[in-house]
């Protein structure tokens, strides 16, 4: 979150942590014309002008704190003076946005005629406005250092995703344009209906009477998911939802060859924490996942004939494409792997297996979870689970308000084609209207806006806090691990 540092006390704190008084005063200097310019005193100029104020605040801002070491290796004086430069810039960043969100936005989509994702619209975001939102090279040097020692660069990303979902119609039209295929994915479609396969690495599909299986295969890191997960799940979810011929979809874990799990299949164990903790993972990431991979599965896909703006009617019924998917749980849904099962129609568990959403222990805000585990077990319960790191057994009632079905392990596969069987021997001809109905009342497109736009925010914040390496270092022994 951002502080509220009085005016009084930043010069101070840089100046004890031994930064040139020069530097310093130019700073606050520029700080204290940017706020009487963004705070409406003087009144708003041009985004040209509002952004050369801004951006001053930021390069000088960044100059001070790369003449320390770091983040790590500060003091506590020199922890105190990055404060003071930090948080009253990012304030500084949030009233600018508020102020010119829109029309950079309308600007960069063409009024919303041209959907950008939103790693497209942060980059070009980013060269429209240089020295206030990371450029792609800034980000790529920000990879080379550890968790614990970035200092927070992605967290401006962060802000400006807020401020754009936090207004309904560029924020609903982001959301929509993260519900399009992929590029890879149209790009790979004409070979999936020929062949009914596609190997993406790390996940694999198959078609079978009408049935498509994506099956994850991060082995080593028994399912995890991350940066090199996302994206080949989601192209996956994409080729599923356009085959024609395809009407459901089937989510499951790989074998693995773990000396803990050897031979047993996995489901997903949830992020990678050492990539995040050895500062391979970015914060778009989180984006990719919560506003493109799990959304494609609960709301569908918008075809491609879909024609787009910022004045589109915002109370009309949703215009997706989607199927029916049916997830199947072998030893545990862990993080990740859990908040999937809250996006399916059906889930199959084995005996034995559990689910958890160990947010607490990690640092993260699990997804949509927040929002969705209510739904299935009450408030009580997943408060219990994600701030008390409760895990729900299988076997039990409250795990079975999680699974539909809870079998033997050498059941699993008379199971899985009862329940495909059932499914597709229906017709499946009213899944998509049925499932668009309820949502209605569960999750309406405009409430899943407003949840991601809070999200975005804080998710960069907690994603980059000194409290996640300390949960990591505790929990899970991250320094100990390797990639």
């Amino acid at each position: 979150m951002i502080e509220n540092i009085p005016a009084q006390e930043r010069g101070p704190r840089m100046l004890e942590a031994g930064m040139a008084q020069a530097e310093v005063q130019a700073f606050l200097q520029a700080l204290d014309f940017c706020d009487e310019r963004l705070g409406g005193k003087t009144g708003s100029g041009t985004l040209k002008d509002d952004a050369s104020a801004l951006r001053q605040v930021c390069l000088q801002g960044r100059a001070l704190i790369a003449q320390l070491p770091v983040k790590s290796a500060r003091s506590r004086a020199q922890k105190r003076a990055v404060e003071a430069i930090q948080h009253p810039t990012w304030q500084a960043c949030v009233c600018f946005f508020r102020l010119h969100v829109h029309g950079v936005y309308c600007a960069l989509t063409d009024d919303g005629h041209k959907s950008l994702r939103v790693d497209a619209l942060l980059s070009q975001v980013a060269t429209l406005l240089p020295g206030i939102l990371p450029s792609d090279a800034e980000l790529e040097h920000e990879l080379g250092f550890a968790q614990k020692d970035k200092d927070g660069l992605e967290i401006i990303q962060g802000l400006f995703v807020s401020a754009v979902l936090s207004q309904q119609d560029i924020g609903s039209h982001l959301v929509r344009s993260m519900l399009r295929p992929t590029a890879q994915a149209l790009s790979l479609l004409d070979e999936f209906i020929a062949t009914g396969r596609a190997d993406l690495g790390v996940v694999k599909v198959e078609v079978l009477d009408g049935t498509a299986t994506v099956t994850l295969h991060n082995e080593r890191y028994l399912n995890s998911e991350d940066d090199t997960t996302v994206q080949p799940l989601e192209v996956a979810f994409d080729l599923v939802l356009l085959h024609p011929d395809v009407r459901l979809g089937v989510l499951r874990g790989s074998v693995v060859d773990h000396p803990k799990y050897k031979g047993r299949r996995i489901f997903c164990s949830g992020i990678n924490l050492t990539r995040i903790y050895q500062g391979k993972q970015s914060y778009v990431s989180f984006l990719f996942r919560n506003m493109a991979m799990h959304p494609k599965i609960y709301r569908g896909i918008l075809p491609g004939d879909f024609v787009d703006s910022i004045h589109a009617p915002l109370n009309e019924p949703e215009n997706t494409l989607e199927k029916m998917w049916v997830a199947v749980v072998e030893t545990f849904a862990i993080g990740g792997g859990c908040q999937l099962l809250l996006v399916v129609d059906y889930v199959i568990a084995e005996s034995g297996s559990y689910f958890s959403l160990p947010a607490r222990k990690e640092g993260f805000i699990p997804g949509v979870s927040n929002m969705r585990l209510p739904r299935y077990v009450g408030e009580r319960l997943a408060k219990q689970a994600i701030l008390f790191d409760k895990r729900f057994d299988a076997d039990t009632p409250e795990g079975r308000l999680i699974a539909n079905e809870v079998v033997a392990p050498d059941q699993m596969e008379s199971a899985l084609r009862n329940c495909v069987d059932a499914a597709v021997g229906s017709g499946l001809v009213s899944a998509g209207g049925n499932r668009k109905v309820m949502r209605i009342q569960s999750e309406p497109f405009d409430l899943f806006r407003q949840y991601l736009a809070t999200y975005a925010r804080e998710q960069a914040f907690c994603s980059l806090s000194e409290q996640l390496i300390a949960n990591l270092e505790r929990h899970w022994n991250a320094k100990e691990r390797k990639l």
